[in-house]
């Protein structure tokens, strides 16, 4: 697993999707990592946290080494713990600038983040977020390098947004939804995070009957067999309107 010091600025990503703690992206979005890995794309995770302590979980190595062996079964290429403080993890400028320098070496095209908060769960989650927006707009900002190491600016083509909520079907606040399709990695997904046994030993089996379900339901509101949502903040267009509407029939 790479350290934000060790990145090579060469290696570009086309993707990267940010958690506050191993094992939030691979509940998160890890069928739509693992797809797009399959489809030759590029794509890298960022925990924030090592996500320790927890209850069952002898240390941040073994921790470590489950986030390791995820990223493997999900076929990632880069996989980066910026170490902040698990439970203590603050909105601040520093924790901006960790990010912010990461999203300059890879110049991913996408990134995806936390939305909104989890009700009930890590308030990680939703300073996570708050870090995400504002790391993708240091990204991009000119007469700053004093801050940057020397990298060089980088926007961001878009941000999409995701949730965990695996305890009602209710549509999160957003402008707008996205459905990927993981029908064909759903299973992936669910041994991705089947890798975290310290988090997930059979007295929380019910975790991986809730993400099935919600990952069935959003992909059958799409006509997939199971799907991830994403929450958008500007309106997707359609170059073919025929292509997206009915793509079975449209024109080549």
């Amino acid at each position: 697993m790479a350290k934000a010091s060790e990145i090579e600025p060469e290696q570009e990503l086309d993707l990267i999707a940010v958690g506050a703690h191993p094992d939030d992206v691979e509940i998160a979005c890890g069928g739509t990592l693992a797809r797009l890995a399959r489809k030759g794309y590029r794509v890298g995770i960022v925990d924030l946290t090592d996500g320790e302590p927890t209850p069952l979980s002898p240390g941040p190595d073994v921790r470590a080494e489950e986030a390791r062996r995820a990223a493997e079964i999900l076929g990632v290429h880069v996989r980066i713990n910026l170490n902040l403080p698990n439970r203590r993890l603050f909105d601040t400028f520093e924790h901006r600038l960790a990010l912010a320098k990461v999203f300059r070496r890879y110049r991913p095209k996408v990134v995806l983040g936390f939305g909104g908060k989890t009700v009930m769960a890590s308030p990680d989650h939703y300073q996570a977020m708050l870090l995400t927006d504002a790391a993708v707009f240091y990204s991009r900002l000119t007469k700053w390098d004093e801050y940057f190491d020397g990298l060089p600016v980088h926007s961001i083509t878009n941000q999409l947004s995701f949730a965990i909520g695996l305890h009602g079907l209710d549509m999160p606040e957003a402008s707008g939804f996205v459905i990927a399709d993981i029908s064909s990695t759903l299973s992936i997904k669910l041994e991705a995070i089947r890798a975290y046994e310290t988090q997930f030993p059979p007295l929380k089996a019910r975790v991986f009957g809730a993400v099935e379900a919600m990952n069935r339901y959003h992909g059958l509101t799409a006509g997939f067999e199971a799907g991830e949502l994403f929450l958008t903040y500007r309106s997707v267009g359609v170059e073919d309107l025929m292509h997206w509407a009915s793509p079975r029939h449209s024109r080549p």
